[in-house]
C-alpha cells in the first residue's frame, strides 16, 4: 500500500495550491461536485463523480503518487452530520 512522506498539512497545502492554480481554471460547470484526485508531486489529476474512482484512475497512471483529494465547487471534500 502506498504511503506518503508528507504530513497531512503539507499534502493539503500542495494539493490546494495545485488545485487553485492548475485545475480550477480548467473546470467546467458540469464538474461541480465531482472529486479531484491530485498527485502533489507531479500535478497530474483525475476527475470523477466517485471519490474512489478518481483516486484509482490516478493510481493506475501514478502508482506511488502522493494524492490529495478535493471536491470541485465545495469548501470541503466530505461533510459529516446532518445539514440544518
Amino acid at each position: 500500500m502506498p504511503t506518503t512522506k508528507r504530513t497531512p498539512d503539507e499534502l493539503a497545502n500542495l494539493g490546494g495550491d495545485i488545485f487553485n492554480r492548475h485545475v480550477l481554471p480548467l473546470l467546467r460547470p458540469e464538474d461541480d461536485g465531482k472529486f479531484v484526485a491530485i498527485d502533489v508531486e507531479t500535478g497530474d489529476y483525475e476527475i470523477d463523480e466517485d471519490d474512489y474512482a478518481a483516486v484509482m484512475h490516478l493510481r493506475l497512471r501514478k502508482p506511488v503518487a502522493d494524492i490529495w483529494l478535493m471536491r470541485a465547487g465545495h469548501l470541503t471534500t466530505y461533510r459529516i452530520g446532518v445539514a440544518r
